[in-house]
């Protein structure tokens, strides 16, 4: 299987390999200039064929050597940072359309990836915004997103914040989380207690994956907008055709 084709396998519907979460061992060893250069010299600067051309990010195209290649051969994790995911295209569109959401506000980018939405939160005048993602190449690539579209660095966490005691967030972003039943479930009871403890509000991205949308939390969501992919994104994802956003207002 090809390295995007198993990314992809994991997080989109009805097929799964392994969780998100299994890791191949991290190369501690490079330096991180190092890792900079790699992604510099393995991705492409992409502005359109997606909803947010206001950003630019370091993506995997079909003209970069990983596209195709062995997973094998790929150093790191899988680079889940390296797809523009649908989940997280409608949380970035809606920030950047309704920039009174996130501005003046402490902001959680939990499963970053690419951390569009985080730099999404940051251009609509987020007071403190954070990205957080376990892969430590991903914090990486979130620092040079932030360059890309003329940002300071946006603070990259790698922790696992998930069941920890909650921090005091105004909002936190969720896309494409809902993948793998035991996640979403840990996920379900975490956020609940951000909300019960800190009144944060919770807005997640999710195109309508089947584990998402059979999951208990999906009656517990309230639309805020939808959004029809690009034809690229529709091509990439399985026939998938709209990415929805949601407020989570869960029973307390």
């Amino acid at each position: 299987m090809l390295l995007l084709a198993r990314c992809k396998r994991v997080v989109l519907p009805k097929i799964r390999t392994r969780t998100k979460t299994e890791k191949r061992p991290y190369h501690s060893s490079c330096e991180a200039g190092e890792i900079e250069r790699f992604i510099i010299e393995n991705t492409e600067v992409v502005k359109e064929d997606h909803m947010t051309p206001e950003i630019q990010l370091r993506l995997f195209t079909p003209t970069c050597r990983f596209w195709h290649t062995r997973p094998e051969l790929w150093p790191f994790t899988d680079p889940y940072w390296a797809i523009y995911w649908p989940g997280g295209q409608a949380l970035a569109r809606y920030l950047l359309d309704e920039p009174a959401v996130s501005h003046g506000q402490k902001v959680l980018d939990l499963g970053c990836g690419c951390a569009a939405s985080a730099i999404a939160a940051r251009l609509a005048g987020a007071s403190l915004v954070v990205a957080n993602d376990i892969d430590p190449v991903a914090a990486i690539a979130t620092k040079l997103n932030c360059e890309l579209n003329g940002l300071q660095p946006i603070a990259a966490v790698t922790a696992n914040l998930i069941g920890k005691e909650p921090d005091s967030w105004d909002l936190i972003l969720l896309g494409d989380m809902f993948y793998d039943e035991t996640l979403a479930d840990s996920l379900h009871s975490w956020l609940r207690d951000c909300i019960r403890t800190r009144g944060t509000r919770v807005l997640i991205g999710d195109p309508g994956r089947t584990q998402f949308e059979s999951h208990s939390i999906r009656q517990q969501l309230l639309k805020l907008a939808d959004y029809e992919l690009p034809d690229s994104v529709k091509e990439d994802n399985y026939g998938l055709t709209v990415s929805t956003v949601w407020h989570y207002q869960p029973e307390m």
